[in-house]
């Protein structure tokens, strides 16, 4: 709400609205730590299973692939899994946390700005 005059705006519902878009980044970012996503390698027969965090929970190998004398392609096979499954977790990321972030400053629109207001625990 903006003064007649070209007063300030309302302090108060701003200071609100960015609580409550700090409360949806933190919900969001719980519902990330129990997200699992998978990425899988050669075909799939090499899975990994992780978190929205990043967190490593499962690894699956298909027994086609194991090969005693060879551990190198398997050990770049679970490599690739790895990388795959944190590049969708990446994804998964930037899907839930890119509207809450964009608009508490990450990127254009949202929130006003608050001329160098310092509001603790936004930054």
């Amino acid at each position: 709400m903006v003064q007649p005059g070209g007063g300030m705006p309302d302090m108060q519902a701003i200071l609100q609205q960015a609580q409550q878009m700090q409360q949806q980044l933190v919900e969001a970012q719980e519902e990330l730590q129990r997200t699992e996503v998978t990425g899988t390698s050669g075909g799939g027969l090499v899975k990994a299973t992780v978190t929205g965090g990043m967190e490593l929970k499962a690894l699956s190998i298909d027994p086609k692939v194991v090969d005693p004398e060879d551990t190198e392609t398997l050990a770049d096979l679970v490599v690739a899994a790895v990388r795959d499954a944190t590049k969708n977790a990446q994804k998964l990321t930037e899907e839930k946390l890119g509207p809450v972030a964009g608009a508490l400053g990450g990127g254009g629109g949202g929130m006003p700005d608050l001329g160098g207001l310092g509001l603790p625990g936004l930054g």
